[in-house]
């Protein structure tokens, strides 16, 4: 039995890394996927790929810091039975390298695109008798990580309104809750390190995948069984929590 047969998702950000995973998973899982990223030709792959699996799939080129495109594009999609806010963006520096143009981009995606996607969702779920949200926070939001000032703020962030949310709105059958990844190897990663340390990508890589007790990275895939878990009905007893997948990096590190 499909764990989200007949369930309607939004996935932001689910063209790639996390998000695809994500979104491939839950179509496989029986759900019809709405996948909303700027690069629209990404998820447009991803949804073909969806497809041919004879899945249910859809793409739409979204900036989720914009309102009023993530309001638009909600209320044309309709009912909505689970919202992923995965979108995200990164930035390495401590306060000393983050200019307000860094700050407000880390803000305007991370914290207010979560944000807007929240305010156009929420009233959709607590007409239709309810929903599952899952917010994808971090490690930096649990833990000080070196040279993530601004990047750290908006997972805080992520968890702080992942809690509120689930308070307001646990009356409305609405739940909510939020994951907090260490390092996954995505693309993102390959490119920070082939950017940041060229000639060095073997070394680097090891580096930072013994950074976790458990000596590797996660997968995307990983990442998204867990969200599929908190999406489904099989964690209908579970709100307000956050949940470290991260190898043993919060409580082993010590």
């Amino acid at each position: 039995m499909s764990k989200l047969a007949h369930k309607v998702a939004v996935i932001t950000g689910g063209g790639s890394g996390i998000g695809r995973a994500i979104s491939e998973l839950f179509a496989k899982e029986g759900a019809s996927v709405h996948i909303l990223d700027l690069n629209v030709e990404e998820a447009q792959q991803v949804c073909e790929g969806i497809l041919q699996k004879e899945g249910k799939a859809q793409a739409h080129r979204c900036n989720v810091s914009d309102q009023e495109e993530v309001a638009s594009i909600i209320e044309k999609i309709g009912r909505i039975d689970i919202l992923v806010n995965n979108a995200g963006i990164a930035h390495v520096g401590n306060i000393e390298n983050c200019g307000k143009e860094d700050f407000d981009r880390i803000f305007n995606v991370n914290v207010k695109g979560a944000y807007n996607a929240l305010y156009a969702v929420i009233p959709s779920m607590k007409r239709n008798g309810g929903g599952a949200i899952l917010n994808l926070a971090s490690i930096a939001a649990w833990v000080g990580i070196t040279d993530r000032f601004a990047y750290s703020m908006s997972k805080g962030a992520i968890f702080a309104m992942s809690l509120s949310v689930a308070r307001d709105y646990i009356a409305d059958n609405i739940r909510c809750n939020s994951i907090s990844p260490a390092r996954v190897h995505t693309p993102f990663v390959d490119g920070f390190i082939a950017k940041n340390y060229p000639g060095k990508e073997e070394e680097m890589f090891e580096k930072l995948s013994k950074s976790q007790p458990i000596g590797r990275m996660a997968q995307p895939e990983e990442i998204a069984k867990l969200a599929l878990f908190l999406c489904s009905d099989d964690a209908g007893f579970i709100t307000g929590n956050d949940y470290p997948i991260d190898g043993g990096f919060i409580k082993l590190n010590n």
